[in-house]
């Protein structure tokens, strides 16, 4: 066989194994589940998203709803917040009102009122 066509077999099988194993590392990483996925929303937003006022409307069951403006666009959003329940007082429908609200600048319909580090509700238990 010529020098030119083993080399050539080589390249082949040397970018057939990098594929392969590409493809098993992409199978058999381990993926976050949705609640790490959640976690890292809320702590991104809350590191680097924007304050709106805005006004929680409701609680329903673990969903906190609220609704905000952000450059004359009104938005209604309902964050899970099961995940940290502790943060919130006793009483929650004592939350209801007024509230400051933690959007991407980039997709304002990305937001948050409350996380692990931050809490826009006027009575809950986490650090303004």
């Amino acid at each position: 066989m010529p020098q030119s066509e083993l080399i050539a077999l080589l390249v082949v099988a040397v970018a057939g194994a990098v594929a392969a194993g590409q493809l098993a590392w992409k199978s058999l990483r381990a993926r976050p589940s949705p609640d790490e996925v959640e976690r890292s929303r809320r702590i991104g937003l809350n590191g680097s998203g924007k304050l709106a006022d805005g006004e929680i409307v409701d609680i329903e069951g673990a969903n906190i709803v609220f609704s905000y403006s952000v450059a004359g666009v009104g938005y209604t959003a309902a964050q899970d917040v099961r995940a940290i329940e502790a943060l919130l007082p006793a009483d929650r429908m004592s939350v209801i009102g007024p509230a400051r609200v933690k959007y991407d600048p980039r997709n304002p319909a990305n937001s948050i009122v409350l996380c692990e580090e931050w809490s826009g509700c006027k009575s809950s238990a986490a650090t303004r």
